[in-house]
């Protein structure tokens, strides 16, 4: 996996460019809900964005939001 990593940067490059909208949108929204403990798992954890797309549309919801739609 080194090896191709090395051969192939691109990947890493590819990589970034996908995962550094979606923290940002998530950390932004973290720290607009008040949730601090998000904000800091968010901000340490690399996921390739898996954490940060479900907080956005899962965990990071208002409870407002969630009464309206009901």
């Amino acid at each position: 996996m080194e090896q191709f990593l090395i051969n192939n940067p691109w990947v890493i490059w590819l990589a970034i460019l996908w995962t550094l909208p979606w923290k940002g949108v998530a950390l932004w929204k973290s720290a607009r809900n008040g949730q601090k403990i998000w904000f800091v798992v968010l901000l340490i954890l690399n996921t390739l964005a898996i954490l940060e797309i479900l907080y956005i549309f899962v965990f990071g919801r208002k409870k407002k939001e969630i009464i309206q739609q009901q």
